[in-house]
């Protein structure tokens, strides 16, 4: 099916299904990704991501990892970025292109880069929210003593998210913080800026991602039609939904853990702090080297690959068409 021919409503709704379904099976490797790049040379809780994964299992439990590490913040806030990513991908591609006729490359890139502009409104603050519940059991690991953390200019936040590891003479588990609690703190102290902190980074790692992913994908599933006027089988679709996405997380991994970073309230005994995105990349490199911006690349293409593999497989079969074609409104009709 032609993405020409898919109504707004349609994208929106399979850009979100996507993401829902995507995102339940991915989300363990998405927590490994978040712990393994806040990890600093020297307090290494975590050889690599199966290490990551089976501590996390023996600890906090399989189910765990979906009820405590920012699940529900994903998979509520995943509809609208993965629908409005996708809806204005093709929104732009159809603006930018000539009479019907197809896109050169720049153009391409040039509506990617529009798409990922528009999806850091919800991406940054999913983000924020899911990252400080994530790595929240990497801190508690690693602090096998109570540890008074001196005062920060995050202040009351910064209270509200260790003071659960800061009381009594031996470390317990953390009590759970929600991700309501964290957001209330966050605009009580901060503001609406609270919930964009990163915003410059996040925007650093999603245009570039989608100024690559979308060109890269739309030329490789133009190699697996029949035809011109044709359109590809769903598991080439598939494929390059994976293989485009695969890549383009990767590319922009550096970015990633800078965002990451940057985005991370709670910090264990003896974590860096930073001051915007300069700040963390040259103490990133004078501390931990090169190969730091790397962390959690493996973990990441992983989490990437099958989400938008899965989202192209959704405008093919034409979830989102049958929805509305069988909605109770358009029956009335």
């Amino acid at each position: 099916m032609s993405q020409q021919q898919i109504s707004l409503p349609a994208k929106l709704i399979n850009g979100g299904i996507a993401g829902i379904v995507g995102v339940t099976c991915v989300f363990p490797i998405d927590l490994a990704k978040t712990r393994l790049q806040n990890q600093r040379a020297g307090q290494l809780v975590y050889k690599n991501m199966l290490d990551c994964l089976v501590k996390t299992v023996r600890t906090e439990g399989y189910f765990g990892m979906y009820r405590d590490e920012g699940a529900a913040v994903n998979l509520t806030l995943v509809t609208p970025e993965k629908a409005i990513k996708l809806a204005a991908n093709d929104f732009f591609r159809q603006h930018l292109a000539n009479n019907g006729k197809g896109l050169n490359v720049f153009k391409e890139m040039l509506a990617g880069c529009g798409a990922g502009m528009c999806q850091v409104v919800v991406t940054t603050p999913m983000e924020m929210l899911k990252i400080q519940l994530q790595d929240a059991g990497r801190v508690s690991a690693q602090q096998q003593k109570p540890v008074m953390m001196a005062p920060t200019k995050l202040g009351t936040t910064n209270t509200l998210l260790t003071r659960s590891y800061n009381s009594g003479t031996a470390v317990a588990a953390p009590r759970a913080v929600s991700a309501t609690q964290i957001a209330k703190e966050l605009l009580r102290t901060q503001g609406i800026q609270g919930l964009y902190r990163g915003l410059g980074a996040t925007l650093m790692r999603d245009v570039p991602f989608s100024i690559v992913y979308f060109p890269l994908f739309a030329n490789l599933n133009r190699l697996g039609k029949p035809n011109a006027d044709g359109s590809s089988p769903f598991y080439w679709a598939f494929l390059s939904g994976c293989a485009a996405g695969s890549f383009a997380a990767v590319a922009v991994n550096p970015c990633d853990v800078v965002k990451t970073r940057l985005q991370s309230l709670n910090k264990g005994a003896s974590e860096e702090s930073y001051n915007g995105v300069m700040d963390c990349i040259s103490k990133i490199l004078r501390k931990e080297g090169p190969s730091a911006f790397l962390k959690g690349a493996g973990c990441r293409a992983l989490v990437i690959a099958p989400l938008f593999g899965i989202a192209q497989v959704m405008y093919f079969v034409g979830v989102g068409e049958y929805i509305l074609d069988n909605s109770p409104l358009r029956l009335l009709d």
